[in-house]
């Protein structure tokens, strides 16, 4: 088993079922040779704002999801200074640099991402980054398709 960390965009873009990019996130969701670990801080990116919405079809999602986890890594200072030198080196966004930790500390061994290949979340070299989106698709707006207002 490949334990794989995802992060908020992928479960986002799969919750929503938003062709294209739902198609490209499912598979590493469902794929049943990894097993799965998360954090708090990803139940804190997607739960409130589909729950505030009364998105209950997608809470429900994200909820199934957190208990097929075997491990959710709690927040703790030392994580945060982590990222912060993992951001720093990097120069990843802070948000991102905390998933990357988190996920190194629950033993992952590859992190699954919405952001594209030149995302700065790609320099780390703390683990293996895979992006849902092929190294040569332009896709569409992220934000947009995840349809955040």
């Amino acid at each position: 088993m490949t334990r794989t960390y995802i992060d908020s965009g992928v479960l986002i873009f799969a919750a929503r079922g938003v062709a294209p990019v739902s198609d490209l996130a499912l598979p590493f969701l469902t794929d049943p040779t990894r097993e799965y670990v998360t954090s708090d801080y990803v139940r804190l990116e997607v739960l409130p704002k589909a729950t505030y919405h009364n998105r209950a079809v997608e809470a429900e999602f994200y909820e199934a999801f957190f208990r097929a986890n075997i491990l959710c890594v709690a927040p703790s200072p030392g994580l945060v200074e982590s990222a912060m030198e993992e951001a720093v080196r990097t120069g990843m966004s802070g948000i991102d640099a905390l998933h990357i930790v988190c996920a190194v500390s629950a033993g992952a061994e590859e992190f699954i991402t919405s952001e594209k290949v030149q995302s700065p979340i790609h320099r780390s070299r703390l683990l293996t980054v895979i992006s849902i989106f092929p190294a040569a698709q332009a896709g569409p707006d992220q934000a947009a398709a995840r349809g955040d207002p």
